[in-house]
């Protein structure tokens, strides 16, 4: 069997539907090894594209997503998605094309030490050098790839090993092996403190958005009445309409939760590490944290757990929802005060009759018009905020953020693989006119994979989250504008519809009849930053320092 062969019948085992890339002239015989696979092979017009899409297959699935590049400047093009997955806590394989390495006609003509450039951000990184080895190579790097915490793997292999023939043409079993469970005592500990607490709050991050793990925190809070907030990358593992959501910690500071975090005596930590933007959790008068996760808390300056749960989430929170009491002496009135005030205030905004919108009017009309399991990939930018603080999830990976990398350019990319995994589902981008454009071109892949997807630009033409946080630091406005093609015209040159609203009203018009339409819609939605200053930058503060 030839090599490049083995490998095809190593990704079917390990039930790839897709790969996603650029290929070049080193992949040629994995691309024809391809040509007779029942797994697809989509090229995207950019390898970073690709990259994401296959972190957000395996965000979705559990899976790895598997991206294809050639050497150099291909494989180079992957580094912000492999960080993108990598410090998101998903699953991603890619495949980068070398020279041969047993001759060479070519000297060092495009040659990248690609494997060592990885190793940094990857959990595994190797050159495959002998095809005997590949089958092997490539199960450990799915194992590696799902095993706690996720995240991204390489494997690079040079043209002349892709053609070898070998002997060695069986796959590995895959298994599923089973997570460790959290020690007894440190159970019984964790319940001691929960009990004994008398404002203990429940802190949800990434690494609960599991299934088991979202059915057993839903009955923890059931069960205990503890009210909960989620990290933004946390957003969904419990329905937010629930009536212990007290919401999300968009701002690293200033808004009305954070006054709920100052007030707890305790925070059940379950699921959130600092590979996250933390909420400064740890920063409170006699506040103690219990760390729920898969591996221990990380030594770090702005997070130090009193005590520690380590082992499989879903479990852990099982055991302690079936060891805890119920304790009169729990005190959750300043908790659900705070949620009175937040809902109060976004329910203000939601229909404010403004052109250009204002993020809240925006917000709110995307959440009027998606269905409970409509997916929203958000970009990042500005706007992400907003997102976070001020739409409600229904469920797990209905809105689906970075706030690990936080790079631009994910949103659209995120989105398409969202349809790729569930094509029935509506899906909606929401990206602003900078971090569009850094991937703009897949307007084209989308448009061929005949993918029903709406896409929102918010235009502000200039880099609005950085221009908010220039101001706030007292710096003038300099260095962060720019100008856009006509979006609409844009959107129609690729293949796809292109529209701009002219009124607040017509917006939700527009995008419900888009959502409703096939095909690929473009929406150039004007957008108005200015509550950044008067509801972030000054009101927030004081109403949450009028919060008793």
């Amino acid at each position: 069997m030839k090599a490049s062969d083995l490998l095809v019948k190593a990704l079917e085992n390990e039930g790839v539907q897709y790969v996603l890339g650029v290929p070049g002239e080193e992949n040629l015989d994995f691309v024809e090894s391809l040509r007779t696979s029942p797994i697809e092979l989509i090229p995207t017009r950019h390898e970073q594209t690709a990259g994401f899409m296959a972190a957000t297959i395996g965000r979705l699935t559990g899976q790895p997503g598997v991206a294809l590049s050639t050497l150099g400047p291909g494989a180079t093009n992957f580094a912000t998605s492999a960080a993108y997955a990598q410090l998101g806590g998903m699953p991603m394989m890619m495949i980068t094309g070398q020279k041969p390495i047993k001759t060479s006609k070519q000297g060092h003509f495009q040659i990248v030490d690609i494997v060592q450039m990885m190793r940094p951000i990857t959990k595994y990184s190797t050159q495959i050098t002998n095809a005997n080895v590949l089958a092997s190579a490539v199960r450990e790097a799915f194992r590696l790839a799902k095993e706690e915490r996720p995240g991204a793997v390489h494997i690079e292999l040079p043209e002349d090993i892709a053609a070898e023939m070998t002997d060695y043409n069986e796959v590995f079993p895959v298994t599923k092996p089973r997570r460790p469970v959290a020690e007894h005592k440190s159970i019984t500990k964790a319940v001691e403190m929960i009990e004994n607490a008398k404002r203990p709050l429940l802190l949800i991050g990434a690494a609960a958005n599991r299934k088991l793990t979202s059915k057993m925190l839903r009955e923890f809070i059931d069960k205990t009445g503890i009210p909960f907030f989620n990290t933004q990358m946390g957003k969904g593992v419990i329905d937010e309409r629930h009536p212990l959501f007290l919401g999300t910690a968009a701002l690293s500071n200033n808004d009305m939760l954070h006054r709920a975090v100052e007030k707890a005596d305790l925070i059940i930590n379950v699921g959130h590490d600092v590979i996250e933007k933390p909420p400064f959790i740890m920063k409170r008068e006699n506040g103690k944290v219990i760390h729920v996760n898969f591996k221990g808390a990380k030594v770090d300056n702005v997070y130090f757990p009193q005590h520690e749960v380590i082992g499989d989430i879903a479990n852990a929170i099982w055991q302690m929802k079936e060891k805890v009491s119920v304790h009169s002496h729990w005190d959750f009135s300043c908790f659900l005060d705070v949620k009175k005030n937040i809902d109060d205030h976004i329910a203000r905004d939601i229909d404010i009759d403004q052109f250009p919108l204002v993020p809240q009017r925006i917000v709110a009309d995307v959440r009027r018009c998606m269905p409970e399991d409509g997916i929203v990939a958000l970009d990042n930018g500005m706007y992400k905020i907003w997102f976070a603080r001020n739409y409600k999830a229904y469920n797990p990976n209905t809105i689906l953020l970075d706030n690990a990398l936080a790079t631009m350019g994910a949103g659209l990319p995120s989105a398409m693989a969202a349809k790729l995994v569930y094509p029935e589902r509506k899906v909606v981008v929401i990206a602003g006119d900078g971090g569009f454009m850094m991937n703009s071109q897949e307007l084209e892949t989308a448009v061929r994979l005949q993918l029903n997807l709406v896409i929102l630009i918010l235009n502000d033409s200039g880099y609005g989250m950085i221009k908010w946080k220039q101001g706030k630091r007292g710096f003038e406005d300099h260095g962060l504008d720019f100008t856009n093609p006509d979006f609409v015209q844009y959107a129609q040159s690729y293949g796809a519809k292109g529209y701009r609203p002219e009124s607040a009203s017509e917006f939700k018009q527009l995008l419900d009849e888009c959502l409703e339409a096939p095909g690929v819609h473009v929406i150039d939605v004007p957008i108005d930053y200015s509550p950044n200053e008067t509801v972030l930058n000054k009101e927030l503060p004081e109403m949450a320092k009028a919060i008793s």
